[in-house]
């Protein structure tokens, strides 16, 4: 968000820049936004996208569906490590390519019998190589915490937990301060220090407010289940592209859903279960 000092030295030949400049500092924040605010937010990024990448973006600001809690189960018999997730997930939620890149998800590799030594895991390994005997992958995400340290301490408050358990950011109104980052126990969120690098033929034009949305520097963000395609009724990006099915997505208040049956019935675990956040992701071993 532009400060009052810059609004002050943008020149009288970009009045439309310094109208919509302008508009950006002076938006409410989303929660408290009526239906015209939102049109009119919407209006004019959708305008401000089409004129820096030259394509039609549609930004939604679909709600939270009623009677919806999303969980996300990961199979930890299954997983080959090939970084196809990382991949979908780069692509859908138009990650900044090249110089920085960011990633979402990170795929850790140990050995097989060290899960509860994470400190000798790594993530840089060769995925062509892949599987290599000895050795377990485990992909590791935003988990979407039920008790998220992320939320208490931001001072803007520009992060939140939705009442479909999604923990999402207002990137209009982050600040930067990366306090969330230093909260969070699960490396879940990446900071943009520059300005992101997303080539225009390989943008994603259906993007969610809450979401997906092109980013720009010095805020964070973090995965949200792909909020853009969860609330469509649609699986999350990293679930569709996994060839082995190790990952599992579902409304974990259903009593018939996937997510809800192996939980009841496999060995599952949570990260870090000692810190009370409450994730919402669950590891299992299916054999």
């Amino acid at each position: 968000m532009l400060s009052l000092g810059a609004l002050a030295g943008l020149s009288l030949g970009n009045l439309s820049c310094t109208r919509r400049a302008r508009e950006e500092f002076l938006q409410k924040h989303f929660r408290e936004m009526t239906e015209a605010d939102k049109a009119a937010v919407i209006g004019r990024l959708e305008a401000q996208y089409q004129q820096q990448y030259g394509k039609a973006v549609r930004v939604g600001t679909e709600p939270a569906v009623p009677g919806t809690l999303w969980g996300y189960g990961l199979d930890l018999s299954r997983c080959i490590g090939c970084r196809r997730c990382v991949y979908a997930c780069v692509q859908e939620n138009n990650q900044s390519r090249g110089n920085p890149q960011l990633q979402w998800i990170r795929v850790i590799r140990l050995k097989k019998g060290s899960l509860i030594n994470l400190e000798n895991s790594e993530h840089y390994y060769d995925p062509a190589t892949v599987p290599e005997p000895g050795f377990m992958y485990m992909p590791v995400q935003c988990q979407q915490c039920e008790n998220p340290p992320c939320v208490r301490v931001c001072p803007v408050k520009a992060t939140w937990k939705e009442p479909d358990g999604l923990v999402v950011v207002d990137y209009n109104w982050c600040i930067g301060c990366r306090y969330c980052i230093a909260a969070c126990p699960y490396k879940g969120r990446v900071f943009n220090w520059a300005e992101p690098t997303l080539p225009p033929q390989e943008i994603n034009p259906e993007v969610h407010y809450l979401g997906n949305r092109p980013r720009m520097k010095n805020v964070v963000e973090k995965c949200t289940f792909c909020v853009q395609r969860v609330r469509k009724g649609r699986y999350p990006a990293c679930v569709e592209a996994c060839p082995t099915g190790t990952r599992k997505f579902g409304n974990l208040l259903d009593p018939a859903s996937e997510i809800r049956y192996l939980i009841e019935h496999k060995r599952v675990f949570r990260m870090k279960e000692d810190l009370n956040t409450e994730p919402k992701f669950y590891y299992f071993f299916s054999a």
